[in-house]
Formats: C-alpha cells, sequence, structure tokens
C-alpha cells in the first residue's frame, strides 16, 4: 500500500474555504481538529443536494472506500491547497481476519490511510506471536494473534501499533504531523470512511533452488577438556556445577606470580599408542583423541574413512589453533643450548607447527579431502568450524571434523599473560573457580588447555546413512575491531556487527535466538564489551546467557570448538548450564539473563544458539546452531 498520487510532492498550505469553493481532486479536512491530527480526504465528486448543501463524496488520500457527507454551501472545511489525480487513489477495503488462519512467517499490515505523509506498520508472525521487528531487541513490540485479529473487524477497542510516530519534518496541522498520534483503530478500514487499511499478506512458498547452498548439520561431538577426556565428563560437569582449574606443581612453575590452570587431568599420550603419540605434539594427542570420539559418535566405524566405507576425498578436516604446542619448540631449544646441534630431534619443526593437530586427525582417520588449520587468536576454533561449514554447503567435501586444539600451559605463556596482567591472581584455597566470567570481582581469564570436534556432515549424506543429527549448523559470521593489538573495542560494535552476521547467515532473526553461549573470559574490559555488544543486538529480550569457562578456563585456540560442543548439548537436552564463578555476584554493569545458580531450560520460541568467540588484536567469531 502506498500513495499513489506522490501528493508529498505538492506545496502545502492548509486554509479555510467553503464548501462551494471545493471541487473534485481537492484534499480537504472537515474540521481544524481533523487537520491537526492528519485526517484527509481527496473530494472524489460533488452533487448539489438541496439549494443550501451539496453531498461531497470523499475517499482517504492513501486508498480506501468512499464516503459521502452532506455539507452546508458555507460550511468552512480546510484545504490543504493540493490537487490529486482521484483515479490514482485507489479503492482498498480491509481483509477481515476472524476467519484467517495465521502460520508462521505471515505478515499482517497496516497503514492510516487518511494520513498522506503515514507509513506502513508491518508485523511478522513467528514462534505463535507478532514481531514488528524480527531483528530488532525491543520486547514490547510483540503482539498476539487476538490483539492482530482486533485490528480487522470493526477494531473497536484496538490500538494501532506504533501510535504516537510523528512523520519527519512535519509540522502542526499538516499531514504526517500526529501521523500515528494517539490511540486509533486500525481495523476502521472495513466500514465506509475508515481510517485504517488492513491487510494480510501470507507467508511466501519457499521452493528451493536447484544447486543451491547444503543445509549442514552436526553428528558427532568429542571433547578433552580440564573436567576430563570425553563429552559426558564435560556435559556432567557443567550440569554439576564443577571445574577443572588446578594448582600447576612442576618445578618450572615455581617463580610464576600465577601457578594455576585449566588442565587436562589425564595425560593423553596413555589413550593412544606410544609410538604414534611420540610423534603428536600435545595439542594434536587432544586433536585426535577428539576426533576419535566424534568419529564414533557420529556413527562411523572405528580406523576411518576406508573402515567406514567413505571416500576420503570428500572428508575435510577444520582445525583452530594459536600455537598448537609451544612446549616443543621451548624444548628444542633448551637442548640446543644443553646439547647443541645433535641433541635436537628432527621432529622438532613437523611438532611444532600449529598445523599438526589437522594433520595428526586426518592421518589418525585417512582423510584426504582437505586438512586445514585457522589462526585467529582466541576465535581460531569457531572460526574453523565456520570455514568447515562453507566448505560443506557449497559441496567441496561432504563430511568435515571441524573445531579446535590448543595445549599452551607452559612456563613462557603463563609468564607473558601474567606480565599483561590477563590472568587471574586468585588460588584454588576456597574451593571456588578463579575464573568468574560477568562476576563483579572478576580479576582475569585461568590459561586452559583442550579439544573440542564437531563432525559437521551435509544434511542429504547424514539422512542417507540414518545418522542421528544433533542440530543444524546453520550460520557463522566475523569481523575486526580493528582497535588494539590486545584489548577489545570498548563499544562492542565488532562483537555485535559477527553476532548480527552470524544470524543472518543462518537465515534467521534475531528473535530466532534463544541462547549465547558467551566467550565471556572473565576480564574486566572483555565482559563488558561482549556485554554492550549483546544488550545492543538483543536490547530488552531475556536472552539466556551462559558462560563456561568458569568450569574449563580459558583454552585459546580450542575454546571455540569446546563451547560449540556445549552450545549443541544445550540445544540437544534443551537445558542452558549455569555460569560458574559469579553466582550471586554478578557485575551490575552486565545487563545480561546470566543463568546462575542453577540449569535452566531453554525457552521454547526460537531455535537459534549462539557460541561467541573473540580474540587478540580484533578477532570475532560467533557461530550459529539451530536446533531440529
Amino acid at each position: 500500500m502506498s500513495n499513489s498520487s506522490d501528493s508529498s510532492q505538492v506545496p502545502f498550505a492548509p486554509h479555510p474555504v467553503t464548501t462551494a469553493e471545493v471541487i473534485p481532486g481537492d484534499l480537504i479536512a472537515l474540521t481544524p481538529a481533523d487537520a491537526e491530527r492528519a485526517c484527509w480526504y481527496v473530494v472524489t465528486h460533488t452533487l448539489p443536494e438541496t439549494p443550501e448543501t451539496i453531498r461531497v463524496t470523499l475517499r482517504p488520500p492513501l486508498g480506501g472506500t468512499d464516503r459521502d457527507e452532506v455539507l452546508g454551501r458555507d460550511r468552512r472545511v480546510i484545504s490543504g491547497c493540493r490537487r490529486l489525480d482521484v483515479g490514482a487513489v485507489p479503492r482498498l477495503v480491509s481483509d477481515d481476519l476472524a476467519s484467517v488462519g495465521f502460520r508462521e512467517g505471515d505478515r499482517v499490515s497496516s497503514l492510516r490511510v487518511v494520513d498522506p505523509g503515514a507509513d506502513e506498520v508491518s508485523y511478522v508472525r513467528r514462534w505463535g506471536v507478532w514481531h514488528r521487528d524480527l531483528d530488532g531487541g525491543s520486547g514490547d513490540d510483540v503482539l498476539t494473534d487476538a490483539e492482530v485479529r482486533g485490528w480487522g473487524g470493526s477494531g473497536a477497542g484496538s490500538e494501532m501499533p506504533g501510535a504516537g510516530v510523528e512523520a519527519p519534518g512535519a509540522g502542526a496541522g499538516t499531514p504526517g504531523a500526529g501521523a500515528r498520534g494517539g490511540a486509533e483503530t486500525p481495523g476502521g478500514g472495513v466500514g465506509a470512511g475508515g481510517e485504517f487499511v488492513v491487510r494480510h499478506h501470507p507467508r511466501p512458498e519457499r521452493v528451493a533452488a536447484a544447486g543451491g547452498p547444503r543445509r549442514v548439520v552436526v553428528t558427532g561431538l568429542g571433547a578433552v577438556t580440564p573436567l576430563g577426556v570425553g563429552v559426558d565428563e564435560l556435559w556432567r560437569g557443567l550440569l554439576d556445577g564443577r571445574h577443572g582449574i588446578r594448582e600447576l606443581d612442576g618445578e618450572e612453575f615455581a617463580e610464576l606470580p600465577v601457578r594455576v590452570a585449566g588442565t587436562v587431568p589425564v595425560d593423553p599420550m596413555e589413550l593412544l599408542p606410544r609410538q604414534a603419540a611420540r610423534r603428536m605434539n600435545r595439542a594434536a594427542q587432544f586433536a585426535v583423541l577428539a576426533a576419535r570420539e566424534a568419529w564414533d559418535d557420529a556413527g562411523f566405524v572405528a580406523g576411518g574413512t576406508r573402515e567406514s566405507g567413505l571416500d576420503p576425498e570428500r572428508v575435510g578436516v577444520s582445525l583452530g589453533a594459536i600455537l598448537g604446542d609451544a612446549s616443543v619448540l621451548v624444548g628444542g631449544d633448551r637442548k640446543l643450548r644443553d646439547k647443541g646441534p645433535r641433541g635436537v630431534s628432527p621432529l622438532t619443526t613437523p611438532m611444532t607447527v600449529p598445523s599438526q593437530a589437522a594433520s595428526q586427525v586426518s592421518l589418525d582417520l585417512h582423510i584426504t579431502g582437505e586438512a586445514r588449520t585457522v589462526t585467529a587468536a582466541c576465535a581460531s576454533g569457531t572460526e574453523a568450524i565456520g570455514a568447515a561449514i562453507d566448505r560443506i554447503r557449497y559441496g567441496r567435501v561432504d563430511i568435515a571434523l571441524a573445531g579446535g586444539a590448543e595445549a599452551v600451559v607452559t612456563p613462557a605463556i603463563m609468564a607473558s599473560f601474567a606480565a599483561m596482567r590477563a590472568l587471574s591472581t586468585r588460588g584454588l584455597a576456597d574451593g571456588s573457580s578463579p575464573s568468574r566470567p560477568f562476576g563483579r570481582d572478576r580479576d582475569g581469564f585461568v590459561n586452559g588447555e583442550g579439544a573440542g570436534v564437531l563432525v559437521l556432515e551435509a544434511e542429504e549424506h547424514a539422512r542417507a546413512r540414518g545418522a542421528r543429527i544433533y542440530c543444524e549448523a546453520a550460520g557463522w559470521g566475523l569481523s575486526a575491531d580493528a582497535y588494539h593489538m590486545a584489548a577489545p573495542d570498548p563499544s562492542g560494535a565488532g562483537v555485535a556487527l559477527a553476532v548480527r552476521r552470524a544470524v543472518r547467515d543462518a537465515g534467521g532473526h534475531v528473535a530466532d535466538v534463544v541462547h549465547v553461549n558467551a566467550h565471556a573470559t572473565a576480564t574486566v574490559e572483555g565482559d563488558l564489551a561482549e556485554a554492550g555488544a549483546l544488550r545492543a543486538v538483543f536490547g530488552r529480550r531475556n536472552v539466556p546467557v551462559t558462560a563456561i569457562k568458569g568450569h574449563l578456563g580459558h583454552l585459546q585456540g580450542a575454546a571455540g570448538g569446546v563451547e560449540a560442543v556445549a552450545t549443541v548439548l544445550a540445544l540437544h537436552h534443551g537445558v542452558v548450564p549455569a555460569t560458574l564463578g559469579a553466582a550471586g555476584e554478578l557485575d551490575d554493569s552486565i545487563g545480561l539473563d546470566v543463568v546462575m545458580g542453577a540449569r535452566r531450560e531453554l525457552p521454547g520460541a526460537g531455535d537459534l544458539a549462539l557460541s561467541n568467540s573473540f580474540g587478540f588484536g580484533g578477532h570475532n567469531a560467533v557461530l550459529a546452531l539451530r536446533r531440529v
């Protein structure tokens, strides 16, 4: 619905005239009060009724039904000093919404047709309610089916959504002044002379585009974390409120100002064949264990692609890492100084590169499609998952093992973080976690290690083999702060951009988001920047937010992989774990619905969960997962 006459381009100069002076095409208001509230009509026909009166036929300038008024010849009306093409003003009748069967994706629009400067107000039905802005943050602009049905029919008692919004640039007495002013009745368009025209727009039929992007699903999960080896250990620890942060009692850590970290409680070499394990750095060992678990969880046969009857060229690996395992290079340098060149192992270089985890997973499972490594600071794991989603979407591979692995709990790395004043200085004396995401008394992150791997698969491939599907890997978003080499942009603008891009890439709306697994490292500046970004995106909507670094510490390049596993499990089980470390002491400045104290059921009205990861240098990555 629009103003076909384009009357807004004609100068407007309201002034009183008599009815006898009015001719077809004139824009008039019947009273000064009508002119004040922008209630105007186009004269479509005039006819003498008696020697003293004239029958005037009127139609709203943006379209509607005609009404007749018998007015005295000397009756004063307000002329807008505009002439409109009567033939261009459409006849419109409101839809009767009483008998319409509403569906998800339907749109209902309301236009105040008596106001030449009015804008159409539209609501879209999603999750059983009507949203004025699916990507806005106002929880107030939501209506029920009953309220929307009230727009049709007589509309008695209904108020037009958006009332009180004044048209830009409109002054008193002009069309658009108070355009949405006052409590009005949208449904009045059914009868003659109604001010509103209400239309129901059924959702368009969706036709799948041939050769378009494929849907990607999650069919397997694997994890090695400070809570233990395996996804079950991770999930039980999250639900039980346990943490895996420990004292570093090795001699090499003795002089450090901070001696706590989230370390894996099991030696991974004991879980792998000894000869193979000796050719892997610690991060690669974590990655292989997590990948094997995910592979088995997805229903494939132990051993790899050949044993599972898969084409190894149609399977890929995509893992994130910052350094992988810094201890190998440090150890090689120490041997060089202590024993000379002959003391340095020939495996030092291949075991040092961050790509070792991806290459060892491809070797272990005989994957030849591709083995990529993403290095994007602490966003590495999430970005690696996003890259794998796209590789499957566009047909490069059918299956990918994606996530992150890291093992950087070393004296030099710990000392560096401590020198930055980025680490928490709390110990373990009181038994609580020193990592306190969003907590009022948070004082820094806890360094950690581990791996998290997802099996991603093209949906048609997964369904053809009867695989169990956890959720859809629906989309992802990236951005860069371009602010500082280490500190986050305090405005949170880059984070907000990545969040919106992830939701958009998933083909969804902000209104669809039911859960956020926050990056929340427990640094003062980082938590505030992320919280501000989420408030900017979600506004007054209460989206349950949790952060699991209180349980694990910050797993660096592996964080995105492990946190994606936790987010998948939250969708799959319909439960959001509580945030550990800040119970009862949430920072008042956070302003989010942080799940604290006890687990919480996932809201039903929505289907997207987000997993956030942000890294030094302004790397922002957000993963969007959709429950099925």
